[in-house]
């Protein structure tokens, strides 16, 4: 198999978790496009430039990483091994956000996006309840009473595609104009690893 090498984006997060019984030496580093990811079915395909086919991701290389879904259109870097199955992704080394085509913008973010003003800090919280078919959802924040408000275009910019009710979240709070909303959405895993650059 062809290494094919990406450049990283400043909105990448990048983590390194090989699963044990894996040889990283049988191993290529690639990186494609989500072609699509059920996280219901447990697992979707990623399209690389110099594949035959495509590359198989499991929720369960996906979890190793720190998430449970991932948007469609998501460039993401996997170090793959041919099986008797065909090429199945064995670790997810980084992710970057699908860009949108989208003109189409929450006013709240669009107005933050014009501002000069710093981000907000990441807080802690958890998946209230999420549903993807009416696209938003609320999460909990530790140590504030107010429900915050989860736009699934919130979670496609941050490179996630669905979201389970307990989920661990690390989120940026705004106050828009309906209430508290969540600007930017991390995964728990991956926003400890963008705390320690």
């Amino acid at each position: 198999m062809t290494q094919i090498m990406g450049a990283t984006p400043k909105n990448t997060h990048e983590r390194t978790v090989v699963r044990e019984d894996v040889d990283v030496s049988e191993t290529d580093l690639v990186t494609g496009m989500v072609k699509w990811f059920d996280p219901v079915k447990g697992f979707g395909f990623v399209v690389a430039e110099n594949a035959k086919t495509d590359i198989l991701l499991h929720v369960n290389v996906l979890r190793n990483f720190g998430q449970s879904s991932i948007a469609d259109g998501s460039v993401v870097g996997i170090r793959v091994q041919q099986t008797e199955r065909g090429v199945q992704a064995v670790e997810v080394v980084h992710i970057d956000p699908p860009v949108s085509e989208s003109t189409h913008t929450l006013t709240d973010i669009a107005d933050l996006q014009n501002s000069d003003a710093p981000p907000a800090p990441l807080q802690p919280g958890r998946v209230k309840w999420f549903d993807k078919g009416k696209g938003f959802g609320f999460a909990n924040v530790f140590g504030y009473p107010e429900d915050v408000f989860l736009h699934v275009e919130v979670l496609h910019r941050s490179g996630l595609s669905d979201l389970q009710p307990g989920e661990a979240l690390a989120l940026r709070v705004i106050d828009g104009k309906r209430g508290r909303m969540a600007s930017e959405v991390f995964a728990w895993e991956a926003a400890l690893e963008r705390d320690d650059d």
